[in-house]
């Protein structure tokens, strides 16, 4: 398993909080109900659950899991972190450069207030499709309105506070509605945004687009990936908001994974493979989100009943009917294993109240995954096929914003609700300015300084300039392991390691080698051990394939039990002769680095600076485990080194509760090295989603400066750190172009799309060289560091010169990108915290 540098792109998520869809979903399916256009309440029965109503609780199925409540989703909230002492955010060093975003402008701010209702109806109605045409009958008073199932957003005002209605339906039955007016909304609030969202996705489903979750794709544009049994479906993600003077839509392209096969597929080859297939059926499909095609909805498995299937049956219209007849009298669909378990789904609790069954059932056979698994994920073929689709140049990814933005203002049903809330888009996209930071100068062996560049890539830099630092004496105690089959790719590789590493003046001496005669695991392991008994400084292992069981026992023994470093390689990648030196540097440049010496360091004028990146990293395993780590600098002016540790932490907390204890050693080993605190402490924090933002900014973050004050007190300084903590966002749906081609890397951006209530700004610090380029978004919302916003912006570009797995910049700073490699390492692989011995050297590279 080679251990270079990986540069996949993540995918695409949202960048902020979007408003609930008001679209007319289809039912769900597997809970049975007369058609729409002839009732107007349920008269089912199920097994499993009773119909919900405002005073009564759904029925849990037998296996519905552990009856706690559900969480309501935060509501569309503007958080504000600008700090109270900084005056302005833009900064004006570096070169000026006009760029393109991917927003348009709203260009006729609606003047208007808006009237919100709670409506309720008698008798009351379960199904939000037949409350919503109910409601559709009084139109005209209403004037544009918008319902989201118990909530009604109105431009108008009834003449009473509560107005009723009565209505009858096409079956005659009679309705009385009430509509009480509980407040206004003006357009200098933060919740008309909500609505502003709202009315967006309303003329959105106009396009005949298919909602998924929060986004909206187009299945007839579907693209077939045949050999992988896959579908693509483009679509599109947006996102309105107030930005720096005006209201702007964000509009990003976003892409939808359809698989062609069944979970029923997936149960057949759980059968097959598995001795207990019923245990390895929960782990392929507990969590998924499938789709159901006869009626285009998604839905989350929570739970799986194998001790009930299709033949069930329920009560429908006061007759007994099986699931399986069912389908086949409702949708015309044969189900053909009438043994297959039933899944569950439990629905959110807007969904509930929008009239939705708390607990839905599903058949194996009817639904489709959607998503890639971690297989997918390393099958190479497959996300090159992926990419291909998916990795949109920046002209590419403008024609089709521009293809969106022209749909929406020539399809009528659109342009139909744009007209009534008074609405006007922008035909073309923001025009915004920017500025490009000079090319940093990368610090080599004797303080030989070279420019990284116009592109920050520095790797031919390694054929004429030695590593800033490595050991005195070199690797000289070191065992290669490797199978005896591949002893002619093990000893070919070394040679052409100590080759490689002499050019960049690291001396390496030859290892002892370790022949074993097979490739189990329990070989390896003894192998380990012999080698261990000798006190080696690295131990190096050749594997014949990307097992992850193997990988996860060598790193095992060598990190938890032993503390030694190790270095693993693929047979495949020892055997490239091509690529063989440019392998070998890159593994002679991670060595050095787990040996805890720097290949390179980067021009730094601050002095007594701490930087800190954090992460979490989830079990994939073992949904209910996660792991944290922090990586601090040890100031980079006097000794380029970074101290690193881990610790365990609950999954669904967004506080940090193991951050103090870490940054508590952190502040120790710097102690320990130079006599002193530091003077600075910048803190980068990975992992905050746009829910998390009020609670971490409201407690984390006063939580650290009150004990950092404390500590320092302590230490008798006389006075506390200057200090800032910073969001770092990767996840964004932020676009930015130059006459249709990425920015250079250090193109910085802090006016027009950034947000007034925060010191924010985005930075693009990498150079792509296929699909667009994703900016990273900086939140500052803490600062006493006494440095102006041209210098925060500098040292963030600096800092994402560091990463030493790749001789280039990263999305991150390289403490960000640390953490975020030793969480993974941890969280997949080990499971615990390793070896204190360790946390000097960087070992998980």
């Amino acid at each position: 398993m080679s251990e270079e540098q990986s540069r996949g792109r993540r995918r695409p998520s949202r960048e902020y909080h979007q408003a609930a869809s008001t679209s007319r979903r289809p039912r769900e399916p597997s809970i049975s109900e007369e058609p729409r256009a002839k009732v107007f309440r349920r008269e089912l029965d199920s097994p499993y659950e009773k119909p919900s109503t405002s005073r009564e609780t759904t029925k849990k199925p037998p296996n519905g899991g552990n009856g706690k409540k559900r969480r309501e989703r935060q509501s569309y909230e503007i958080v504000h972190t600008k700090p109270s002492d900084v005056v302005s955010k833009q900064g004006s060093g570096g070169k000026p450069i006009r760029l393109i975003a991917n927003y348009y402008r709203l260009l006729t701010t609606p003047m208007w207030v808006i009237h919100q209702y709670h409506v309720t109806f008698a008798p009351e109605v379960e199904l939000r499709c037949v409350r919503g045409g109910l409601i559709y009958e009084y139109r005209a008073a209403l004037g544009g309105y918008l319902y989201d199932g118990m909530k009604l957003f109105s431009t108008n005002k009834l003449s009473e506070d509560q107005t009723y209605f009565q209505t009858t339906s096409k079956n005659k039955e009679k309705y009385v509605i009430s509509f009480k007016h509980v407040g206004e909304i003006a357009m200098d609030q933060w919740e008309s945004l909500q609505v502003l969202n709202l009315i967006i996705r309303r003329a959105m489903d106009g396009l005949k687009l298919q909602p998924i979750q929060r986004n909206y794709y187009d299945p007839l544009a579907k693209i077939d990936i045949r050999e992988h049994r896959m579908q693509l479906w483009p679509g599109y993600q947006t996102s309105v908001r107030q930005h720096e003077r005006d209201i702007l839509l964000c509009t990003e392209i976003a892409h939808k994974v359809m698989r062609t096969e069944t979970v029923y597929d997936i149960l057949q080859r759980c059968h097959e493979t598995s001795g207990n297939y019923q245990e390895d059926f929960r782990r392929h499909v507990l969590g998924m989100t499938v789709l159901t095609d006869y009626n285009n909805k998604t839905y989350s498995i929570n739970d799986i009943d194998f001790t009930k299937s299709p033949k069930e049956t329920f009560v429908l219209k006061g007759k007994e009917i099986s699931f399986m007849d069912y389908y086949y009298t409702r949708y015309n669909l044969r189900i053909r294993d009438g043994k297959q378990p039933l899944l569950i789904s439990k629905a959110k609790l807007r969904s509930i109240r929008g009239g939705e069954k708390e607990t839905i059932i599903l058949i194996p056979e009817l639904c489709r995954p959607t998503g890639l698994t971690d297989t997918m994920r390393s099958n190479m073929q497959l996300m090159r096929a992926m990419a291909d689709h998916t990795r949109l140049e920046p002209g590419g990814r403008m024609d089709r914003l521009r293809t969106f933005n022209n749909r929406l203002q020539h399809t009528e049903d659109s342009i139909r609700i744009l007209r009534e809330w008074n609405m006007n888009l922008d035909r073309e996209l923001v025009e915004l300015p920017g500025r490009i930071l000079e090319p940093q100068r990368i610090v080599f062996q004797n303080h030989a300084k070279v420019s990284s560049g116009d592109n920050a890539d520095w790797t031919r830099s390694f054929r004429d300039h030695g590593l800033f630092t490595t050991p005195t004496r070199g690797l000289e105690r070191w065992s290669a392991i490797s199978p005896t089959r591949a002893s002619r790719e093990i000893r070919s590789f070394v040679e052409t390691l100590i080759r490689a590493a002499r050019g960049m003046n690291m001396k390496i001496d030859r290892p002892t080698e370790v022949m074993i005669h097979d490739d189990r695991n329990h070989t390896y392991i003894q192998a380990m051990e012999e080698c261990c008994r000798r006190d080696p400084q690295l131990v190096l292992c050749l594997v014949p394939n990307n097992n992850a069981e193997r990988y996860a026992s060598i790193k095992k023994k060598s990190y938890l039990e032993r503390a030694v470093p190790t270095q693993v390689i693929t047979q495949k990648s020892a055997g490239n002769q091509r690529g063989l030196m440019s392998i070998a540097t890159k593994v002679a440049i991670q060595i050095n680095c787990k040996l805890g010496y720097t290949p390179w360091m980067i021009d730094l004028p601050l002095s007594g600076l701490m930087t800190i990146g954090y992460d979490i990293s989830k079990c994939p395993r073992e949904k209910s485990k996660a792991f944290c780590a922090l990586v601090a600098s040890m100031d980079m002016k006097q000794n380029a080194t970074f101290y690193s540790t881990v610790a365990e932490c609950n999954p669904g907390d967004a506080l940090a509760s193991n951050l103090w204890p870490m940054m508590t050693k952190a502040l120790r080993q710097y102690r320990k090295e130079h006599d002193k605190l530091p003077n600075r402490i910048l803190f980068y924090r990975d992992g905050i989603g746009e829910g998390s933002l009020k609670q971490v900014y409201e407690h984390e973050v006063r939580d650290i400066v009150e004990k950092l004050e404390a500590e320092y007190k302590r230490s008798q300084h006389e006075k506390p750190p200057m200090f800032a903590y910073v969001i770092v966002t990767k996840s964004i749906n932020t676009r930015f172009f130059h006459e249709e081609r990425n920015p250079p890397p250090g193109t910085v951006v802090d006016d027009v799309v950034t947000l007034p209530e925060r010191y924010d700004f985005f930075l693009v610090s990498q150079s792509v060289r296929q699909g667009t380029v994703s900016p990273t978004s900086y939140n500052v919302v803490h600062s006493t560091i006494r440095l102006s916003a041209d210098q925060m912006q500098l040292l963030t570009y600096k800092m994402c010169h560091l990463y030493y797995n790749w001789s280039g910049t990263t999305r991150v700073p390289a403490v960000c990108q640390y953490a975020k490699k030793l969480a993974s390492l941890v969280s997949t692989a080990l499971f615990q915290p390793p070896q204190n011995a360790l946390e000097k050297k960087l070992y998980y590279l």
